[in-house]
């Protein structure tokens, strides 16, 4: 009994040791993060339009299409490094991108979307960040695929590069397409 109680910690200390081991895999893409919304259905999106004159946008009204949601903020640095390549999701894959400015003013991401060009098929603004708190996200940007059945296919956690574009999202784009 008394060896029982001495290998005990022994093993505790092994035991961690492995997980540690393992969640430092270099082999591992610490770029994904898992979300627990993939493969359910996509919280409902009802915002205010970014403009006054803009219709609310509803991810309802895009009900029977793939469509990705990007989240960004014009006070966000790598939203802006990620811009460019926004449109490049329906240009070259036929996906219209919606965008939520996340916690941001809405002069503040007019101005972001003037001065860069508008990607976005439709924009909305989540002044108090619910919508971001349904979707699960940790900050911005964020991108989702939406597939056309209103289920979240993918997640892409942080700014798009034409890496991500590339290696990750046309990938999941073409799964959706299937």
């Amino acid at each position: 009994m008394r060896r029982l109680v001495f290998l005990l910690p022994i093993a505790i200390v092994v035991v961690l040791v492995a997980l540690f081991w393992i969640g430092l895999d270099p082999k591992r893409d610490k770029s994904v993060l898992p979300s627990a919304l993939v493969g359910t259905a996509a919280p409902a999106v009802d915002l205010p339009g970014l403009s006054d004159n803009a219709p609310r946008l509803t991810l309802a009204s895009y009900k029977g299409q793939l469509v990705a949601i990007n989240f960004f903020a014009s006070w966000c640095l790598p939203c802006r490094a990620e811009h460019p390549l926004l449109k490049q999701i329906t240009a070259e894959f036929g996906v219209p991108v919606i965008g939520v400015a996340w916690k941001d003013k809405p002069d503040a991401a007019r101005a972001f979307l003037q001065e860069l060009g508008d990607p976005y098929a439709a924009t909305g603004t989540d002044n108090n960040g619910r919508t971001g708190i349904d979707f699960g996200i940790t900050g911005v940007p964020e991108t989702f695929l939406v597939g056309a059945d209103g289920t979240v296919l993918y997640r892409l956690a942080g700014p798009l590069s034409p890496e991500g574009l590339r290696e990750q999202l046309a990938p999941a784009i073409a799964e959706a397409k299937k």
